[in-house]
C-alpha cells in the first residue's frame, strides 16, 4: 500500500530496538482518511472470508479495526488491558508481553461479544514478534469460535512474527512490510 508507505517514509521515526514511532498517524494521533483507506484495502484482500467479527487490542489497533470491520458491515470488538466493572468475571484472559511497554500486558474479551458462531478476523497495527496477535488467537480458541484470518497494518518481517503464525492455516496479510531497521534505516519488501 504505497499510501502508508510514504507516510511510514514521511513521518516514521526509527527508535532502535525495533521499535517505529508512527504516533502522528497510527499510534497517537490518528489520520481517519488513511485509517478509511486501510480499512477499504484490508476488507479488500479479507473480504472473502466470511468474517462475522473483527477483534483487535486496545488501542492503536482500534482504529485500523474499527474501519475494516466498517468496511466488512460487521462489529468490532476490542480486547481490554484494564476490566471495566461491567465486563463479567468469567472474561476471556489472555497476557503477552509488550514491546513498547517492556511488560506483559492482560488482554480481555467479554464472552457475550466472541461466541462460538462467530467467524473472526483479527486486526491489529504490527506483526512484529506475533505475541499480541498469538494472545488474540487464544482469546478466539477460548471463546469457541472460528479464527478466518489475520491482518496487520505495517509488519516487521525481521521479529518472526509470521512465523509463528504459519501453522494456523488461515491467510495472513500485511499492508506494508518493513524488512530491515538496523542502522537507523526503515526498509521495505517490494
Amino acid at each position: 500500500m504505497e499510501v502508508l508507505k510514504e507516510r511510514i517514509r514521511r513521518e516514521g521515526v526509527n527508535l532502535g530496538h525495533g521499535i517505529l514511532k508512527v504516533d502522528s498517524f497510527l499510534n497517537h494521533q490518528v489520520d481517519a482518511w488513511l485509517m478509511m483507506l486501510i480499512g477499504k484495502e484490508m476488507a479488500r484482500r479479507m473480504g472473502r472470508l466470511g468474517a462475522t467479527k473483527v477483534l483487535t487490542a486496545e488501542i492503536s489497533g482500534i482504529a485500523p479495526a474499527l474501519m475494516t470491520a466498517w468496511a466488512l458491515g460487521i462489529p468490532v470488538v476490542y480486547a481490554r488491558k484494564t476490566k471495566p466493572i461491567t465486563m463479567p468475571d468469567h472474561a476471556l484472559c489472555e497476557s503477552a508481553p509488550s514491546h513498547t511497554k517492556g511488560q506483559q500486558v492482560e488482554l480481555m474479551v467479554s464472552p457475550e461479544f466472541l461466541t462460538p458462531d462467530d467467524r473472526v478476523l483479527i486486526i491489529d497495527d504490527f506483526l512484529a514478534t506475533g505475541n499480541t496477535i498469538n494472545a488474540l488467537i487464544r482469546i478466539v480458541q477460548q471463546s469457541g469460535a472460528t479464527l478466518v484470518g489475520i491482518g496487520a497494518i505495517i509488519e516487521k518481517s525481521f521479529e518472526g512474527g509470521r512465523a509463528a503464525l504459519e501453522d494456523l492455516g488461515v491467510p495472513v496479510e500485511s499492508l506494508v512490510v518493513i524488512t530491515d531497521m538496523s542502522n537507523g534505516r526503515i526498509e521495505f519488501a517490494d
